[in-house]
């Protein structure tokens, strides 16, 4: 008995020319790729060069400008006080020649009336009348009631082109006269482009026609590869600023030969990683046939932090005993549970829906602090770490958490900023109780200027009551004037104590140092005075901002102040000098306190900072343990070095922030 079947179909099989087109494909692929790649490389490297080098002449343009505009503050600055009258000739030609020598482009400055004469120029006289071009954008910068520039020109010296910036000068709404400020453009590109970019770029300033003004070329005239060119912004004069890189194309062939290697490498790194991942996994594979199963039951009865496994969908599909004790729910009512979950606290349920929905989303917080409630009422504060779950081919199927109970840690938190506002308040009590003689004698001075003033007002007004005349307002109103100023006066040292003592809760905000030695300048007088101590500031400009309570670091900076006045108290008059200087290094805000006074003995300096030791016989010996406590708290150090004129260096470091004190 025979049985018949179907024909199978033989399988596809290339034949014949076929079978080579495949082969000849890919390589040809190959090396369309191979010369591709390099010739794209050499297309983003040219790209990146142009793009570097506009970025550059940004930064030079800013540069350049920069130095006018301070250039154009200085003149405007000398300008007010000229006409207001303030400086003679004298003292104008010792501030012309100071500007001159700190602003090397600048070649000279005339003052001209009115009337378009020269009255003062900072060096010999040349031309002392204007310029016809100067003297258009005299009358411009005159009716516009700005400075204004005008068109460069020839300077006196071959090769030199000059810029002039014309300042009009009014006195109650009167012009009187302007400043102009000559600049020297050759020597502005010298002063303002670093060598480093005209090492690799010739730089060049051109008018309005393109016609050359000045230009620096330190390696040479540029290959007109890469150029860039932008409009200085000045008012009244059309001046470009033109760069021209000395760098020519990149080349083919090394970029060839590099990608050839590159590629090469690339394919060997990444068999060696293949081959040692299939290796890794094997071996992991292996273990954890071996290990699970122990591993996880020693896991769940040993540990004290809660675990808690979900699935993408948000649904509960592993916890373990710590989980389950600190939630206070068995494991058969938490599996397969979705949210809103029975341990959510009512009050905090808007926070767990957003989070929730975030994890939907696969953009869990990896790390947080929450509340839970337990099925007896009691919330408990927790600390979840977030990271998602992986299988074994490490795709995501899920989100792990592991649960802190932080209940202790955050009584012994909540216990020990108690007790640092409690030694706040009781040493700001105390610095104001040793300062309160002084105080009183500060607020008896404008008290008395105001009875007197007072007084003397009354006096003026019986009098013109008796004889009937009518009151002389010109001669009451200085009187009540500075009435108003002691007023003002005592009033601004009676807030600056009610600051200083209030009890608040710690507050961070940007503070500048200027602003905080100012805030209680008046307080560290008081005890400099008492004293007889000269007080000294150096606060470096343009210091930035350090993120911290004020009260805190006011608090601070007066002990060490009083600190370093009364140890100056039994030395020569003429050096009780107490020097307050701020400084920047290294991304941290430097305060020092400096004195001139005894000095600190080896053997006491070593429990300098203890709590409750003090050298001073009424002294509780917790003032330097409560700076070192508030420096430490806004992350900062607090140290303190001997003085090489005598006495003793104390300063404290804090962490910068990134936007400078404006």
């Amino acid at each position: 008995m025979t049985s018949s079947s179907k024909p199978t179909r033989p399988p596809f099989v290339l034949g014949g020319p076929w079978r080579w087109l495949l082969p000849v494909l890919l390589v040809l692929l190959f090396l369309a790729v191979l010369f591709w790649l390099p010739w794209q490389a050499r297309q983003m490297e040219a790209n990146e060069r142009q793009e570097q080098l506009i970025a550059d002449t940004l930064w030079v343009e800013q540069t350049i400008r920069f130095e006018l505009t301070r250039n154009e503050e200085a003149l405007a600055a000398l300008g007010a006080e000229l006409a207001e009258g303030k400086l003679d000739q004298a003292v104008l030609q010792a501030r012309l020649a100071q500007m001159i020598k700190l602003s090397h482009e600048l070649e000279q400055v005339r003052w001209y009336d009115a009337d378009a004469r020269l009255i003062l120029s900072s060096a010999a006289p040349g031309a002392p009348s204007l310029r016809e071009p100067a003297r258009d954008a005299a009358e411009m910068a005159r009716a516009g009631r700005s400075g204004r520039y005008a068109e460069p020109y020839r300077g006196a010296l071959p090769h030199q082109r000059l810029l002039d910036y014309h300042l009009p000068l009014f006195r109650d709404g009167a012009y009187v006269g302007s400043l102009v400020a000559t600049v020297d453009l050759k020597i502005l590109l010298d002063e303002t482009v670093p060598w480093w970019f005209a090492q690799d770029n010739a730089i060049s300033l051109l008018d309005r026609d393109d016609a050359l003004l000045a230009k620096r070329a330190a390696a040479g005239p540029g290959r007109g590869v890469y150029t860039h060119k932008r409009a200085l912004d000045l008012a009244g004069a059309s001046v470009m600023l033109a760069t021209d890189s000395v760098k020519s194309e990149p080349r083919l062939l090394p970029n060839l030969l590099v990608g050839s290697v590159v590629l090469l490498a690339l394919g060997l790194v990444a068999s060696l990683a293949a081959l040692w991942r299939h290796i890794a996994r094997r071996l992991a594979a292996e273990g954890a046939l071996r290990q699970q199963m122990a591993f996880r039951t020693a896991m769940e009865n040993s540990l004290v932090t809660g675990l808690r496994a979900r699935d993408l969908e948000g649904r509960v599909t592993y916890v373990n005993p710590a989980f389950c004790q600190m939630v206070g729910l068995p494991a058969e009512e938490l599996l397969g549970k979705t949210p809103p979950m029975p341990y959510w606290a009512p009050e905090a349920m808007a926070v767990y829906q957003q989070r929730f929905a975030a994890v939907l989303a696969g953009e869990a917080t990896q790390q947080f602090e929450t509340i839970f409630q337990r099925t007896d009422g009691v919330r408990v504060p927790v600390l979840i770490f977030e990271a998602p779950l992986v299988d074994s081919d490490g795709r995501q199927t899920g989100w792990m958490s592991s649960i802190l109970d932080i209940s202790d840690l955050k009584r012994v938190e909540e216990l020990n900023r108690q007790q640092q506002e409690k030694l706040q308040a009781s040493a700001r009590l105390a610095t104001m109780g040793e300062i309160s003689s002084m105080l009183a004698h500060e607020l008896n001075q404008p008290l008395a200027a105001i009875a007197s003033y007072t007084t003397g007002a009354l006096n003026v007004l019986g009098r013109a009551q008796a004889s009937a005349e009518a009151v002389d307002a010109g001669q009451l109103k200085p009187a009540l004037e500075q009435a108003s100023l002691q007023a003002q006066r005592a009033g601004q040292i009676i807030r600056s104590v009610h600051e200083f003592v209030k009890k608040r809760e710690p507050q961070r905000q940007q503070i500048g140092v200027h602003a905080l030695v100012e805030g209680i300048y008046a307080l560290i007088e008081l005890q400099a005075r008492k004293f007889y101590v000269v007080l000294e500031t150096h606060i470096a400009p343009d210091l930035p901002c350090v993120s911290a309570d004020r009260m805190m670091l006011e608090q601070v900076l007066l002990n060490l102040t009083r600190n370093g006045i009364e140890a100056m108290q039994d030395i020569a008059p003429g050096r009780r000098v107490l020097r307050i200087s701020a400084t920047c290094e290294h991304g941290q805000v430097c305060v020092a306190v400096t004195d001139q006074g005894h000095g600190i003995a080896p053997e006491v300096a070593e429990r300098l900072f203890s709590p409750f030791f003090s050298t001073k016989a009424e002294g509780m010996g917790m003032g330097l343990s409560v700076c070192r406590s508030a420096v430490e708290f806004h992350g900062g150090s607090l140290k303190h070095a001997a003085n090489p004129a005598g006495g003793t260096i104390f300063s404290f470091s804090l962490p910068a922030q990134a936007a400078p004190l404006g």
